[in-house]
């Protein structure tokens, strides 16, 4: 299975065995025409929960509150920086109360390596005074309220209902577009679009599940320029053009 190393951000990837039995698997869909003209979503949805029993969310965090910061720090950014800086900055400010009040140099100052440091504290700012003034404290459990929030879109809404709340959502990010698009689950370049195209292909059951997975396999191994194919466990079913199919 994958197993995520939080301290260098990469897979130790030993799948040989698994990357061969998919692959067999894969041939077979093929050849019994389940998979002629489409991709079958669910041999996609197999093949990953196969190899990746465990998909954690990588952002670090105690608490929804913590989740929405960590998050909004994301952008542009990766987990493993974002994780670096929270330990200091939750410390400092571990309640919406604690941000609401904070003097922006400050703030500024601890969450600067994320990057974007300046608009980045005035959306945790203007989110924590949000939280405290519409929904006294508590992070709001539905799309409509949570995107009612400074700096928090549709993306950073899902994970928040996803992970903090165990609700059924699918996150489209870069890497969730990329997987999506090259194993023809979309043909859309709309995050809302992808979403809806996810939500039809897989069972509502799975979407939180399958979404964390496609993300980790494009953070991994499906990546943007020098895609792993020969490690993809995926690459059987995959028609993408460019891929190196080894």
């Amino acid at each position: 299975m994958y197993r995520v190393s939080l301290k260098t951000g990469s897979w130790p990837l030993h799948l040989a065995h698994d990357r061969l039995h998919n692959r067999t698997t894969a041939m077979k869909a093929r050849s019994s025409g389940t998979a002629q003209t489409r991709i079958t979503s669910s041999e996609i949805a197999k093949i990953l929960f196969r190899s990746m029993a465990a998909a954690p969310m990588e952002l670090l965090y105690c608490s929804p509150w913590e989740l929405l910061v960590a998050t909004i720090l994301s952008a542009q950014c990766t987990d493993q920086r974002v994780n670096q800086v929270t330990p200091a900055l939750f410390k400092r400010y571990s309640t919406p109360f604690e941000m609401a009040q904070a003097e922006p140099a400050e703030l500024e100052g601890l969450i600067k390596p994320t990057g974007f440091y300046k608009n980045k504290a005035k959306h945790l700012i203007g989110c924590a005074r949000a939280v405290i003034e519409r929904f006294h404290g508590d992070i709001p459990v539905t799309m409509k309220t949570l995107t009612s929030i400074p700096g928090v879109g549709r993306k950073t809404a899902n994970v928040i209902l996803g992970a903090a709340f165990g609700r059924p959502v699918v996150v489209v990010d870069t890497h969730v577009k990329r997987v999506a698009k090259r194993l023809d689950l979309t043909d859309s370049d709309k995050p809302e679009q992808i979403e809806q195209d996810l939500q039809h292909a897989f069972p509502k059951r799975q979407w939180t599940a399958v979404s964390q997975r496609l993300l980790l396999h494009g953070r991994y191994v499906c990546l943007a320029r020098r895609p792993r194919c020969e490690e993809c466990v995926l690459c059987a079913l995959c028609r993408w053009k460019g891929k190196h199919d080894r």
